[in-house]
């Protein structure tokens, strides 16, 4: 009886096993603290000069890392394709409308993809800090600008126009008392101006080149030199500033920067031909009611396809149904096992084999134990990606589990019924033995977290 009993904790622990992957730094991310403005001013110094639709749909495309390797490499492979036929390809790619827009400008994709660890950070900063990275920018186009470094050009107009007033501005310290010193406050400033920088002719896009090391002028953080990526056949020395060949992009640019209230906006009409243009019809249809007449961005979790949020918070408010799912299963493991040590400690009992007296019978047939299959890589297992280096961990880590775990739950449902109907094989000890040493290694490591 106790045999049983045993052999039933054993079950569950294999079933834990393929219901719930090992935990991994997405579900465990730790406390990060926020970036500094030297670090921020450090990630937004490769596209601050970028025109403001591009750099809105460069904030957007960089909080799914995983998707931009992989719209990289399809690029990569697929040089020819421009216009309707880029349009019809990107149709059986299921990425983020942010990542398919970025199609349309494969220098910018395959500096997304050189420079992970920079893109990772970016998406990070953008989705913890998205005012303090668009001041950030800001800060750079001022600095750019009085170093004689950015100004309108036949390519694309540069505006300078007076920051709006702050809402709810600090009040003043009160007055120190009799005796005492001044009070010391330290308020950070919003930039005085708002520098704009959009396309001369709204439907051709030219990429600027530059070195970010250069074009600010003297860079004032030593400790945080900034980001840098040269394009296939830059030459050093060249000129400060230049441009790319034009892009004609249509209805790609559907996000713009929303400089007085530090987001990113959505030109519904121009987002809803777009998606209708790179997405068949039942997933335009959805993206579209999604969006409805919201004007503002919102990042869509379930593109991020498991890769490993910065810090807690973010991960908290993005990937809640993940984390939920995976903690019913645990709970739901240990309750069961709990059972089966109450069925040791009452010396057994015949819940495990439903089968009965036939159950019981001798078979001629040994049945079989279930095993676990081998877990599918995550999505873009193939895809070639690079592991970013840097503080707040891969971006990588973690891949692809909150879209395998269903698949997981199905077949850890299949396993359960297969050995609920071998019952009465599992009473053999002849047929039970290998399954039990088996299992043993696996009940070990479940009563471990158990205990957790």
């Amino acid at each position: 009886m106790k045999t049983r009993a045993i052999h039933r904790v054993m079950a569950w622990a294999v079933t834990l096993a393929l219901v719930v992957p090992p935990l991994a730094p997405a579900q465990t991310a730790p406390p990060a603290t926020p970036f500094t403005t030297e670090q921020l001013d450090q990630l937004a110094a490769p596209i601050a000069l970028y025109p403001d639709p591009l750099v809105a749909q460069i904030l957007m495309a960089s909080t799914y890392p995983l998707e931009v390797v992989q719209a990289a490499r399809f690029v990569k492979e697929n040089p020819s394709l421009t216009g309707d036929p880029l349009n019809e390809a990107l149709k059986s790619q299921t990425w983020d409308d942010s990542v398919k827009s970025l199609a349309t400008f494969p220098q910018v994709l395959a500096m997304m993809d050189g420079k992970l660890d920079w893109t990772q950070k970016l998406g990070d900063a953008f989705l913890a800090q998205q005012k303090d990275l668009m001041d950030a920018v800001q800060r750079l186009r001022a600095r750019a600008q009085a170093a004689g470094n950015l100004k309108s050009t036949p390519e694309q107009t540069v505006t300078v126009e007076p920051a709006p007033a702050t809402a709810g501005a600090p009040p003043p310290p009160p007055p120190p008392a009799p005796g005492q010193p001044p009070q010391q406050v330290v308020v950070e400033q919003a930039p005085p101006t708002v520098i704009t920088i959009v396309p001369a002719n709204p439907q051709v896009v030219y990429v600027p080149t530059y070195n970010p090391t250069v074009v600010y002028g003297a860079w004032p953080y030593p400790a945080y030199p900034p980001y840098y990526y040269y394009p296939p056949g830059y030459v050093a020395g060249a000129a400060l500033f230049s441009f790319a060949a034009g892009v004609a992009v249509g209805s790609a640019l559907w996000g713009n920067c929303n400089w007085s209230h530090g987001d990113v906006n959505v030109n519904v009409n121009q987002y809803n031909s777009y998606t209708r243009n790179v997405n068949n019809t039942n997933i335009a249809n959805q993206r579209t009611q999604t969006q409805g007449n919201r004007q503002n961005w919102q990042h869509s979790p379930e593109h991020r396809q498991g890769a490993q949020y910065r810090d807690a918070a973010t991960q908290q408010r993005y990937n809640r149904a993940g984390n939920q799912q995976a903690t019913q299963a645990r709970e739901s493991f240990r309750g069961h096992a709990e059972q089966g040590r109450q069925d040791i400690a009452r010396g057994g009992s015949d819940q495990f084999g439903q089968g009965g007296a036939a159950g019981r019978q001798p078979s001629a047939q040994p049945r079989q134990q279930p095993s676990a299959q081998p877990r599918p890589a995550g999505p873009g297992a193939g895809s070639g990606a690079q592991r970013p280096s840097g503080g707040g961990g891969s971006a990588f880590q973690g891949v692809g589990q909150g879209q395998a775990t269903q698949s997981y739950s199905n077949r850890g449902q299949s396993s359960r019924q297969s050995m609920g109907s071998s019952g009465g094989a599992q009473a053999r000890p002849a047929a039970s033995s290998g399954g039990g040493r088996t299992g043993s290694g696996g009940g070990g490591g479940a009563r471990g977290g158990g205990r957790r």
